[in-house]
């Protein structure tokens, strides 16, 4: 027996920081002697202290004030830390012409410049030519301005995986289920075909407004006893389970809606929970609803689905329906879910002609036979070419 494998990660990145610098009177600092230099304000950048200090007679003796020079500091108690430096002399012009000297964002043969303790610097002794410097856009109204960017290195174990801490899947809606099959604290009880059905007031009044209004109107807020008489007790049922548990039974809605035929569709489980989730203003349930009812759709069922779509607001399933007996109209209008159609939903003919003439806009082929299809359902024709006598 070994214990299981173990693993680590090293993740070595940089804390970057940047600091800009303003010297106003530059032609007055000019002459305060080579070696010796103007400091910017101190500035934190992971975790230490820095300074920006410019020569303005140079700082190596050897060059006889021909360049001015530019360091960034170690300002604060340190050993051996390890950074990258980025030093930026300002085009005051507008053209964007800096002076850069970075690390960044290239190979470092020797890798990151490593400051021994405090007081140790990086930068150029030979920055700038001093008098090119005062005759070009860097200096303006006697001023220069120097950003400066510090990337201090620093490495950590990725402890990410090694100490992560799972969270439990939400058990919310098993915890209002509960609530629901032990009828704990129910204080109203709904009358469905002779079957009772203990529920919650608040529970059902966060889930619905039709029920809030119901429930906590002038009239009904101190009834007890609630009379559905449009509802099937199954359907009722699974509707509060829904609303419990925010999830219906899956299983009872595919045998529901895999063992009907095309005409009985409005007497699926699904098709039934869809009128009570519009009748109770269920969004969720309504659009799980169109989505069930949407994998069934066929040649044979997308009529009726069609105008049960329309009767209960659901514009989703309304629009997939549409679009499908659009693109397979031929074979639809020979359905006899197509005649069912025709005689208890005409304003949906009109709807399923603007469709249909958007489905000959988006192909540039075929266009001949959609159309000869299209002018037997606006001319009132079926597909064998019998006309048919029109509504008035």
């Amino acid at each position: 027996m070994s214990d299981p494998p173990t693993s680590s990660k090293s993740v070595t990145e940089t804390v970057n920081g940047s600091h800009r610098f303003v010297i106003q009177g530059y032609s007055l600092a000019k002459g305060m002697g080579i070696g010796k230099h103007i400091a910017s304000e101190n500035f934190t950048v992971g975790g230490y202290q820095w300074a920006i200090y410019f020569y303005p007679d140079g700082k190596n003796p050897e060059d006889n004030s021909t360049y001015v020079s530019v360091f960034i500091a170690l300002a604060s108690e340190g050993t051996d830390v390890r950074a990258l430096f980025e030093l930026t002399l300002v085009d005051q012009s507008g053209k964007g012409k800096h002076k850069v000297h970075s690390h960044f964002d290239r190979s470092l043969e020797s890798g990151p410049y490593t400051l021994k303790y405090r007081g140790s610097m990086w930068g150029y002794k030979r920055f700038f030519r001093r008098a090119m410097l005062e005759t070009s856009d860097y200096l303006k109204d006697d001023c220069l301005k120097i950003n400066c960017t510090v990337g201090v290195v620093v490495s950590a174990i990725d402890c990410s995986r090694l100490h992560s801490i799972q969270v439990p899947e939400s058990d919310i809606g098993a915890r209002f289920g509960t609530l629901l099959e032990t009828m704990e604290g129910s204080d109203v009880v709904f009358s469905v075909a002779g079957e009772n059905f203990n529920a919650h007031k608040l529970v059902l009044a966060a889930r619905s407004t039709v029920f809030r209004s119901e429930l906590f109107g002038k009239q009904e807020a101190d009834e007890k006893e609630i009379i559905v008489t449009d509802i099937e007790p199954k359907v009722f049922k699974a509707m509060l389970h829904f609303i419990y548990r925010d999830a219906l039974n899956e299983e009872e809605l595919v045998a529901s809606t895999s063992s009907c035929e095309s005409s009985s569709v409005f007497d699926t489980l699904t098709a039934k929970l869809l009128a009570a989730a519009d009748k109770y203003e269920l969004g969720r349930l309504r659009r799980v609803c169109e989505s069930h009812l949407c994998t069934y759709i066929s040649v044979g069922s997308v009529a009726r689905t069609l105008a049960l779509a329309d009767r209960y607001q659901a514009t989703e399933l309304k629009a997939v329906c549409l679009r499908f007996a659009a693109e397979n109209l031929a074979a639809v209008m020979k359905s006899d879910g197509f005649e069912y159609l025709k005689e208890n939903c005409p304003a949906l003919q009109s709807e399923l002609l603007r469709t249909v003439a958007g489905c000959e806009d988006d192909s540039n082929s075929g266009g001949g036979k959609s159309q000869s299809v299209w002018a037997q359902l606006s001319d009132g024709g079926d597909s064998s070419g019998r006309r048919m006598r029109q509504r008035t």
